[in-house]
């Protein structure tokens, strides 16, 4: 065993061997260390090898998921070995033959398929990047649902679009994997290396054509030979890790890079798309406004956040859907009444095809495409808009599918085939017969009884069984002469007499027993080839189903976005080909919800940076926790909302194509990369003025912070410059360099904006209100006095603050600063107070002890003491 064992596992060194040895898997040497350690089970050791004990550890079939869940999130690839072969079909070859064992799947991050593995609001995508001729290309696919993508990707694009998209697990030539191993790393994906051989475009083409089963690939539509690379490196990777039971994908999709919102990762992390800073989903955009009811549906709304697109016919389609169901809210409720109940069609599907689902998956599309009908007479109105109508459309159809599944399937099956049940009553007759034997085998039993009784006309015959005879037929021994002659004998056969009684048996009673005995383990194989047949039907219609998911998904995301809209009081915005951008009243989603939760309102502003063909900046300034974040942040998200085809949070909004959003919002150290958040900030604003056009929307904040004062004012002013000169984009720029308001006179886009406070008994009050001007100060030490700090060094500060602000007048600034007692704050303050000695009231409070007090003795204190504080 163990020399096949070693076989198997040099063919896989990369992965952690689970081989299957009973009802466990079982792994030995390295690969037991480390899963024990990984997964905290006990590591044992079994035998020997070359004089050294084998470690060895092992988890159970019946639970293997969730242990692997555990592997695959901390970076392990999982061979999974399966017994191909019963042991007494080995034990044919002789006494001592291994029972033969195969590889049946290669587990990694990217190609999870099982329910509990994955994340059902989320895509798990494997990507492939490829690159011929200088010309890069990127596929990815998520074979739980069968979708697949490719698109046109530079090098220089791949970090961005990996941001995008969020892989689990990326593909590259291991001619590139050194070059960008550190993307893939950035993107937070696992990386595998494949041989050059699997990119190669014209042997690619030949597996694609294999896989989809065509005579020519441009069936599919035309594709260029790098993203006919990333494709055949996606479906080499996936033939081996799946051993060549390829998984059910579609037809290849080719997107446009130029049809979606250019995002960067920087800005993907900066606005907290999908994750909040803290890392989780929650405090993000997509957890604020995510309404939909099927898991198909939240992947629909995650995928269309994260790619905003540029062309107008898709987002005026989508917003005519969101506004007839916001027009028609008792249609939107009905809707979402009956999308609660569709499960996710598409994971079912593929773990059907992949032979890895059971009895489950197929209720589920049973039951989704019962709900699918219900849905579509809802949407059978000659009024729908273009994209509802089309959907209801997908819908129909299936009832041939539908009335089969629901005729062969009980209401709630059970999780696994091996568990039998699954089929209904009535459906086929043999297995009705089998479970009836298995089942009701005593009743069958005693109807043969009274048979034979009735043709022998002994009453007192019976039917028994033990363990040696099985089933036999007993008369008593004053019946067994009358039995052992003709007609009798020939129809029942002698087994055995005893003192008092003969036993029988007959042909039919051998059979039945026969039968009984086998009725169980012949009701699950009739059940199993049910299920394979049941499996076959659903798989040929493959099509059809998908086409009913994605319809379901659509629905659920449009009317998820019509509830968005009317329970905030969201409106339609106009979306344009123009410069324009005009938000009256605009909010923070994300924001909004905290102050609710709260019990606190938000207050909305408007951004108005339509300025002609001119490029159209606000210079914003303020103090900090006024809002200015908040502000550049919101009008960021509502450009994203409205090209997502959403209503967006404002009472009035125009918005001319946004082709990129950049965002420099907050920044951090890099430490792996040895980069300060100087540096770090820098980056991220190079990216942006090499690369922001005049259709993108630009949000800076405080660039130039994290240097000297005077360094950093003259990068924030000639970032501007740029901008304004140079990219010729809309832009909010939020700064406390108040100097740079000089340039709004200087440079004809540039209006000075200033987030509103009011000073009131030495305390700064924030209004949150955004207006044209320019702050007069940016409040820094009454916002050091909200945040805590000690008294006296806040009154240092005001000290330091007006003696500078003095010199500055004067002309005297450098002067001043060389002059100032900074470490003899006696100089120039009120001295501290002289140390004093408790007071009476603490004196008698220490030496009270109270374990000693009586409830009199208690009384008095308190009058004491009240009198002590009285002085």
């Amino acid at each position: 065993m163990m020399a096949q064992y070693l076989e198997i596992k040099t063919a896989h060194p990369d992965a952690l061997l689970f081989y299957r040895m009973g009802d466990f898997y079982e792994l030995f040497f390295d690969d037991a260390v480390a899963a024990a350690a990984a997964l905290d089970i006990a590591l044992t050791k079994r035998g020997k090898h070359l004089g050294e004990d084998i470690a060895m550890c092992g988890v159970p079939v019946h639970s293997a998921e969730g242990y692997l869940l555990t592997l695959i999130r901390k970076g392990f690839r999982v061979a999974v070995c399966e017994q191909m072969e019963d042991p007494a079909e080995a034990k044919k070859r002789g006494a001592k033959s291994v029972v033969r064992r195969e590889v049946v799947r290669l587990v990694t991050p990217g190609t999870l398929t099982e329910e509990s593995l994955l994340d059902a609001r989320r895509h798990n995508y494997l990507a492939a990047w490829a690159e011929v001729r200088g010309e890069g290309a990127l596929a990815w696919a998520d074979i739980s649902t069968g979708e697949l993508r490719v698109s046109p990707c530079p090098r220089v694009r791949l970090g961005p679009e990996l941001a995008r998209l969020a892989p689990r697990e990326v593909l590259l030539s291991e001619a590139v994997e050194p070059e960008l191993r550190a993307v893939v790393e950035d993107a937070g994906a696992a990386l595998t290396a494949l041989s050059r051989g699997s990119f190669d475009s014209t042997s690619g083409e030949d597996r694609l054509c294999r896989t989809w089963k065509v005579a020519s690939f441009d069936a599919f539509g035309s594709f260029t030979r790098a993203e006919i690379a990333a494709m055949a490196g996606l479906v080499d990777w996936l033939d081996i890790t799946q051993k060549g039971r390829t998984p059910l994908l579609r037809a290849p999709i080719r997107e446009d890079a130029a049809a979606v919102m250019q995002i960067d990762a920087a800005t993907r992390r900066n606005l907290e798309l999908t994750h909040a800073l803290s890392g989780g989903r929650a405090g993000s955009l997509l957890a604020a406004i995510d309404r939909t009811v099927t898991a198909a549906g939240g992947r629909l709304l995650e995928r269309r956040l994260c790619a905003p697109s540029r062309d107008l016919g898709t987002i005026r389609a989508r917003q005519a859907a969101v506004t007839a169901l916001v027009e028609d809210g008792a249609l939107t409720d009905t809707l979402r009444t009956l999308l609660r109940e569709v499960p996710d069609m598409d994971r079912a599907l593929s773990r059907l095809a992949l032979d890895r689902g059971g009895p489950r998956d197929l209720a589920a599309i049973r039951d989704g495409l019962a709900r699918a009908a219900e849905i579509a007479e809802r949407l059978d109105r000659p009024d729908m808009p273009d994209l509802l109508a089309q959907a209801g459309v997908a819908l129909t159809g299936h009832d041939t599918l539908t009335n089969a599944l629901e005729a062969a399937l009980v209401a709630e099956p059970p999780h696994l085939v091996r568990d039998g049940g699954f089929i209904a009553p009535g459906h086929d007759a043999e297995l009705d017969e089998a479970r009836t034997l298995r089942d009701e085998g005593r009743g069958v039993i005693a109807a043969m009884q009274a048979e034979f009784a009735e043709s022998t006309g002994i009453g007192s015959l019976k039917i028994r069984h033990n363990n040696v005879l099985g089933y036999f037929i007993e008369v008593t021994a004053t019946h067994a002469a009358r039995m052992l002659a003709p007609p009798l004998s020939e129809r029942f056969i002698h087994r055995q007499t005893t003192a008092n009684a003969a036993r029988f048996t007959t042909v039919e009673l051998s059979e039945l027993e026969t039968r009984i005995l086998n009725a169980g383990s012949r009701a699950l194989e009739i059940e199993k080839r049910l299920f394979a047949g049941l499996v076959g039907d659903a798989v040929a219609s493959a099509a059809d189903i998908s086409g009913a998911a994605r319809a379901l998904a659509e629905l659920d995301h449009q009317t998820a976005l019509a509830e968005l809209a009317r329970s905030g009081d969201w409106c339609r915005p106009r979306i344009d080909d123009s410069r324009a951008f005009v938000v009256e009243a605009g909010r923070h989603p994300v924001v909004e919800k905290a102050l609710r939760a709260g019990g606190q309102g938000f207050i909305p502003n408007d951004c108005a940076l339509s300025e002609g063909e001119t490029p159209a900046i606000w210079l914003l300034t303020g103090p900090n926790m006024a809002g200015k974040s908040t502000f550049l942040r919101q009008n960021a998200v509502i450009a994203l909302l409205a090209q997502m085809g959403a209503f967006v949070p404002a009472a009035r909004a125009e918005i001319g194509i946004v082709s990129q959003l950049f965002s420099r919002v907050g920044a951090a150290d890099d430490l792996a990369r040895g980069r300060s958040t100087f540096m770090v900030e820098m980056v991220e604003t190079a990216a942006i003025l090499n690369q922001a056009d005049d259709r993108a929307l630009v949000i800076l904040d405080e660039i130039g912070r994290g240097t000297a004062t005077y360094d950093g004012l003259s990068i924030a002013w000639a970032t501007l410059e740029h901008l304004h000169d140079a990219n010729r984009c809309r832009a909010l720029f939020a700064t406390h360099y108040h100097e740079l308001t000089r340039l709004a006179d200087r440079l004809d886009g540039v209006t000075n904006a200033t987030v509103t406070v009011r000073e009131w008994e030495g305390e700064v009050i924030f209004l949150h209100e955004v207006r044209r001007g320019a702050a007069d100060r940016s409040y820094g030490v009454q916002v050091a006095q909200l945040a805590g700090l000690p008294r006296a060094v806040v009154e240092r500060a005001r000290v330091v603050l007006d003696a500078l602000e003095k010199g500055e007048a004067e002309g005297k600034k450098t002067a001043l600063i060389d002059d100032l007692p900074l470490f003899s704050a006696a100089a120039t303050t009120a001295p501290a107070p002289a140390p004093q000695g408790p007071s009476p009231l603490q004196e008698r409070l220490d030496a009270v002890m109270p374990d000693e007090l009586t409830p009199r003795t208690a009384l008095d204190l308190v009058y004491e003491l009240k009198a002590l504080a009285r002085g």
